[in-house]
């Protein structure tokens, strides 16, 4: 695996930025995350709810429908996601299954395993996504 081009610093704080622009007024849980990339491109992404709660859009699928959006098709090292503070004990966040399975797909195309930061009130929990979902369906299970 190559050295990280982003700083995890940079990248966490990136994430806790888009969180403040969660349109979270249903569940009132901000989550924000950052896409870390190869070049040191950094791109970023929030939930958004809907009334109709199943069209709410996660944090994590946010950013990478921009990062797709913009032309990105791998090089993905690093994401970071962070919740509030006050909920959920301060435990660090976890993609959920929907957002795993879409930053696998990212991951795939650049045949990368990028590093997760689960960002908590007082923890950061390092894991790799292969880790998060073992076995995963991706580009490759097409072939």
């Amino acid at each position: 695996m190559t050295e990280a081009v982003v700083d995890e610093g940079d990248l966490i704080a990136a994430a806790h930025a888009a969180a403040a622009h969660s349109y979270s007024p249903y569940s009132d849980y901000a989550v924000g995350a950052a896409l870390g990339f190869a070049d040191g491109s950094v791109v970023t992404g929030t939930n958004i709810e809907n009334a109709s709660y199943g069209l709410a859009l996660c944090a994590e699928t946010v950013a990478v429908a921009r990062a797709m959006g913009e032309g990105a098709r791998g090089g993905l090292q690093m994401v970071a996601v962070v919740g509030p503070a006050d909920k959920g004990g301060g435990e660090p966040i976890t993609p959920c299954g929907r957002c795993r399975q879409v930053l696998n797909e990212l991951a795939a195309l650049g045949g990368t395993d990028p590093l997760i930061l689960c960002v908590g009130a007082q923890e950061t929990r390092r894991v790799q996504l292969s880790a998060l979902l073992p076995d995963a369906f991706g580009p490759a299970s097409l072939d």
